[in-house]
């Protein structure tokens, strides 16, 4: 018998207020053409009032649950990746097991920015398989638009806010998560991170980033995790259905599938509407194509991100 996390249902979340290129070019000194040809992004989703990290990611948990023909009360770990939580502390993952209902349940965030949803899923695997339980949350949620500097036009087009969620199950079969690697360098700290926190500043602090090594960087990276983890998963790059990355920038999805060989067809993208929405971006896009039918049961996937750290992961299922 081979026990597997096998992704039993699908949600995400958006924010009310869509922000487009035209609207961004009338804050800061950019254009629409400028953020198209360098990102391919044209809109991003902005968190507003009473919109937060932990409302977003309830929202997109309690749509993966329904798509898994579940209750609340079926779910027994929920493990949220986030970089923006709505408090220093408690988890914002504890908040989302109190607008969900759900009176005791395993509840935890977890950090790696920008691969934070691949950190979670691997830990929720690894406990499913531990027997920590039966069911997970995995989650990804940001509001990335609250560490924004608005007046850096390098950056603030650059990001989005949004969430996606997945639930874990644990059965005997096929399908499931085949393999995950996950890495950290924390020697590029000073290339991609945020300039405050409570133990130094004791402020938020905003965003910063030097774009043109962290691109450098994630070309690399990316497409040598995925190389690992689908040798680790026992398949070829041919043998791949759907790659679903890290949604960052479409020139570094376009040229890490051509490191791999992969056809852009392959490449589930939706930058151009969400931005980089960090941790979130991975199962929003999941969700995006399964809900339009691109990814059907028995597909062969690999997912992939890199991030502030810099970490970088990647996992291999069968849907």
């Amino acid at each position: 018998m081979t026990l597997r996390s096998v992704i039993k249902g699908t949600g995400s979340a958006l924010p009310a207020r869509r922000v487009d290129n035209a609207e961004l070019a009338a804050m800061v000194d950019t254009t629409d053409e400028w953020i198209v040809e360098r990102t391919g992004i044209r809109s991003r989703y902005i968190a507003g009032d009473g919109e937060t990290t932990a409302s977003l990611a309830a929202e997109a948990a309690r749509k993966a649950i329904e798509a898994a023909g579940l209750q609340p009360a079926d779910i027994g770990l929920i493990v949220l990746a986030t970089a923006t939580p709505d408090q220093t502390f408690p988890s914002s993952a504890t908040k989302v097991q109190a607008l969900l209902g759900i009176d005791d349940c395993i509840a935890f965030d977890v950090h790696a920015v920008c691969t934070g949803f691949l950190y979670a899923l691997t830990v929720a695997d690894s406990m499913l398989r531990g027997g920590a339980g039966s069911r997970a949350l995995v989650i990804g949620a940001e509001t990335f638009s609250r560490i924004i500097d608005w007046e850096d036009r390098t950056t603030c087009v650059l990001f989005g806010d949004g969430a996606g969620a997945l639930v874990l199950a644990l059965e005997d079969g096929e399908a499931g998560i085949l393999a995950t690697k996950l890495h950290a360098d924390g020697r590029h700290n000073d290339m991609l991170f945020v300039d405050g926190g409570p133990s130094t500043t004791g402020t938020v602090g905003k965003l910063r980033m030097k774009g043109r090594e962290v691109f450098r960087h994630a070309v690399v990276n990316l497409a040598d995790v995925l190389r690992e983890v689908i040798e680790a998963a026992g398949h070829s790059p041919a043998e791949v259905d759907w790659v679903v990355p890290h949604q960052a920038n479409s020139r570094i999805l376009d040229a890490t599938a051509r490191k791999l060989g992969l056809a852009s067809e392959k490449i589930i993208m939706t930058v151009d509407r969400h931005a980089n929405t960090s941790a979130a971006s991975v199962p929003l896009a999941l969700d995006v194509a399964v809900r339009d039918g691109r990814i059907k049961r028995g597909d062969l996937l690999v997912l992939e991100a890199m991030g502030g750290g810099f970490t970088w992961g990647a996992a291999a299922l069968r849907y």
